[in-house]
């Protein structure tokens, strides 16, 4: 359910200040383009500069810099984007489930639980799972032995949380993640040239999750082989993200979708992993770094900064060209570098020549 507040009303609890009709009424957010009256949108880039012109909000966020670009009512704050998402968060405060264990839910007897939790429609917690204060579990979640959630986490239907995983406080958890499965661990067994196979490597570590982590639905993260996979302060995960056995992903790190981390990949605080990238295991990745959607990373970066490892996008026709010439640059180097050497003889005998005409 929404809430309504004046402009004065939303810096006395966020901070800003504001700028002219301090009693403006907002009851939602939207965006400069299709914000509709009673709505609160932000700016903080002069490319939008035409639609703040035109924009039907009845308020904006924007930066000092930028006050004098709108006559609508305003906060203003160096930081608008950010205040706009705490906004909308105070204006759709988050729906808090009735706690109590569902009666179709199925609960160890050994499992510690607290009075303020909520258990869901056909949800498991097996044996010698603690549950911290105001835990929610959603509808079909399974939380097998040993497992402990902090307070105030919430994990929505159908989350898996494999043996033995700590999730800290204040996590989120969104629907079919699964946490702690078996890293990909095998080892080749030669036995003869005709006889190989693959052994199993049991993959006795845990995953250990700390505070304010986001989880996206349907990601995955898996159990170390030996050691711990661990998730540090803060970190949002997207959506259909693959972190492999043994990873380290340092605070406040975002990765979005679709992202896969192999093996003992070490990543740094603070960094952006864009959609798509791959990162290959046993890498490290320093803090503050960007790597740009898509790209493949297969050696470590001890640097801060913004990492591309991608071809540009072409027209089909024009991409195999580019894709033809680079499959024979080792033998148009090789042709370079003969041509050097014949250029070099050249040279050397025209020096030589010009020197015998002088003398």
């Amino acid at each position: 359910m929404s809430v309504s507040l004046s402009l004065l009303e939303i810096t006395q609890q966020l901070g800003g200040s504001v700028s002219d009709s301090s009693a403006t009424l907002i009851n939602r957010v939207g965006s400069l383009a299709f914000a509709q009256d009673g709505a609160i949108s932000f700016f903080s880039d002069t490319k939008y500069t035409a639609q703040l012109k035109t924009t039907s909000a009845s308020a904006v966020i924007v930066k000092p810099e930028h006050a004098s670009l709108t006559s609508l009512p305003k906060i203003i704050t160096d930081n608008p984007y950010a205040y706009f998402a705490q906004l909308s968060q105070l204006l759709n405060p988050e729906y808090i489930e009735v706690a109590g264990i569902h009666t179709s839910a199925v609960v160890d007897p050994s499992a510690h639980i607290s009075e303020a939790c909520s258990v869901g429609v056909n949800a498991v917690i097996a044996a010698n799972v603690t549950l911290g204060k105001n835990v929610t579990i959603g509808a079909g979640c399974v939380i097998e032995r040993n497992s402990v959630i902090g307070d105030n986490t919430k994990l929505e239907a159908n989350v898996t949380i494999k043996y033995g995983s700590q999730v800290g406080q204040n996590c989120h958890l969104f629907s079919g993640c699964v946490i702690g499965n078996d890293g990909f661990g095998y080892a080749e067994n030669i036995v003869s040239d005709n006889q190989k196979y693959w052994v199993k490597i049991p993959q006795i570590g845990r995953v250990i999750i700390h505070d304010y982590v986001d989880i996206g639905a349907n990601t995955t993260i898996d159990r170390g082989a030996i050691d711990d996979t661990i998730i540090e302060e803060g970190v949002k995960l997207d959506n259909l993200i693959q972190i492999a056995h043994n990873c380290r992903i340092g605070a406040h790190t975002v990765i979005a979708g679709c992202v896969g981390i192999a093996g003992s990949a070490i990543i740094g605080q603070h960094c952006k992993i864009g959609g798509a990238a791959m990162i290959l295991g046993h890498l490290t990745i320093a803090d503050n770094v960007t790597i740009s959607p898509g790209s493949m990373i297969m050696r470590s970066i001890h640097k801060a900064g913004t990492y591309t490892a991608l071809m540009p996008f072409q027209e089909h026709e024009a991409w195999l060209k580019t894709a033809a010439n680079i499959r024979h640059l080792s033998q148009l180097t090789d042709k370079m570098g003969k041509l050097t050497d014949k250029i070099k003889v050249l040279e050397e005998a025209i020096e030589k020549l010009t020197s015998q005409r002088q003398t």
